[in-house]
């Protein structure tokens, strides 16, 4: 399947190092080396759903940078018009948890390429030509002042463009430190079509809490975050708010879920058993492909809801932080077949 018309995604690209299986760093002498990032991860499940995306963001003139490109383009990822410039690649090294140790994430983000742009690296208005999608995250917006003037110029492109807009909370309490999320994306949210975020990114970011949920203990109303989201689409005039729902009984075991609003009408997914977890990391990120894709194809809201959880629950069992299935495995999933069985 190939739709026409495509997304933009805009994002800080990084170099993931972590050690191989459930080592911790301090056991290591090996790393595996991939690149990611929150958007671009988005952008190759749109790609893998046979929406042609391109990926926005700044990069070192490096062999680095060459090499992340490189990556990039071999999933599938339109590079055109990410700029060169800066000194280096962000950075995040990730202890991947079991049972009751968790993953854990330390990041290396300091003075990378994208927070200090050029006024030329970025022509919105040719970026945007025949596009019908644009997706960022706060990890983008969190990156300091002139990453956020950059997003700005891109939004009101967008607008002028006439382009649905997308923004996936991303909440990271390590790349804000002791700044307000909620001053910084606030202003952005006048040109926000779809919000996406996790169980706890609305009250971290805006204050809006699921009244009645408890997050570390593991209890999660699907009903109180359809009365958030009814108060997020009443506050800043969206379309679509989309909640994941991740029940966390250990770093191995985990329950996944989500809910869909217009601000008038909820549709809530099936809860999926996730165990063993292999990689967590991207999920949030699928379902935000996931979402996307579906809304640009015109399903229905039960069936964008559906689609999304279960291609983010598929995620889970993929080394990563690409969402690396098909559409197909997907709806196979959403009819009913999790039996893992072997297909031949």
């Amino acid at each position: 399947m190939t739709v026409g018309r495509f997304a933009v995604v805009y994002g800080e690209l990084l170099l993931r190092l972590e050690p191989p299986g459930f080592r911790r760093l301090v056991q290591t002498d090996t790393l595996e080396v991939r690149f990611t990032g929150a958007e671009a991860n988005a952008g190759v499940s749109l790609v893998n759903f046979g929406i042609p995306t391109r990926v926005v963001s700044r990069v070192p003139e490096t062999v680095i940078g060459d090499a992340c490109l490189g990556f990039l383009r071999h999933h599938g990822l339109d590079t055109m018009h990410v700029a060169r410039g800066g000194d280096r690649l962000g950075l995040f090294y990730l202890e991947t948890g079991a049972a009751q140790r968790p993953s854990k994430v330390i990041y290396d983000r300091a003075d990378t390429a994208i927070r200090t742009p050029a006024d030329s690296d970025y022509d919105w208005p040719a970026i945007f030509v025949d596009a019908a999608w644009f997706h960022f995250s706060g990890t983008g917006a969190a990156l300091g002042d002139r990453a956020v003037a950059a997003l700005d110029q891109a939004l009101t492109a967008a607008a002028a463009a006439d382009v649905t807009v997308s923004c996936d909370l991303n909440y990271r309490a390590l790349l804000w430190g002791d700044r307000s999320a909620g001053a910084v994306m606030e202003p952005l949210m006048d040109r926000v079509d779809v919000l996406i975020g996790n169980e706890e990114d609305a009250e971290r970011v805006f204050g809006v809490r699921a009244v009645g949920s408890d997050v570390v203990a593991g209890h999660l109303d699907a009903d109180a975050y359809a009365r958030a989201a009814e108060e997020l689409v009443r506050r800043f005039g969206l379309r679509h708010v989309a909640t994941t729902l991740r029940g966390s009984r250990s770093a191995s075991s985990n329950s996944w879920a989500a809910i869909h609003s217009d601000g008038t009408s909820a549709w809530a997914s099936r809860v999926y058993d996730i165990e063993p977890i292999v990689d967590r990391v991207g999920a949030g990120d699928a379902f935000a492909g996931g979402l996307i894709f579906g809304l640009m194809t015109g399903m229905d809201e039960q069936a964008v809801v559906d689609f999304a959880t279960a291609a983010s629950c598929l995620k889970h069992s993929i080394p990563g932080d690409f969402n690396h299935v098909s559409v197909a495995e997907v709806n196979r999933l959403v009819g009913g077949d999790a039996s893992g069985r072997v297909q031949r």
